[in-house]
């Protein structure tokens, strides 16, 4: 079964720091563009950071641009968004994607992608 699975979702006041990981099995994702998205209440899911490879460079938001790190553990088929300098406007359901390319720091997604079930970030004191 191919799927992703994703942890570290929680509550972390402004400042604070998270550590998002997104598990693959039934798949490697060395052979995958990954990307971030996040949804917040109310908004349209947007793309977070997004990586075509461990060879190549990784793209981030503006919003997220020096606070949040996507790395790969191809040895643990996972991987991670360190997410730090948290601020409220970062509350969101976070999910990652596996796909065919990045279009900036956006995972390019269809029909094919693979999501994961999505985990929840607060941030708020």
């Amino acid at each position: 079964q191919l799927q992703l699975v994703e942890s570290g979702g929680g509550l972390v006041q402004p400042g604070g720091s998270l550590r998002l990981s997104c598990a693959a099995s039934g798949f490697l994702l060395d052979y995958y563009s990954i990307g971030w998205f996040r949804q917040a209440p109310g908004k349209e899911r947007e793309g977070v950071t997004c990586n075509n490879s461990s060879r190549s460079s990784t793209n981030y938001a503006d919003s997220v641009k020096g606070r949040f790190i996507m790395s790969r553990d191809n040895a643990k088929n996972t991987v991670y968004l360190q997410m730090n300098s948290l601020k409220p406007e970062d509350t969101a359901v976070y999910y990652c994607a596996a796909g065919v390319y990045c279009s900036g720091y956006v995972l390019y997604w269809d029909s094919y992608t693979m999501w994961g079930q999505g985990t929840q970030v607060t941030v708020a004191s």
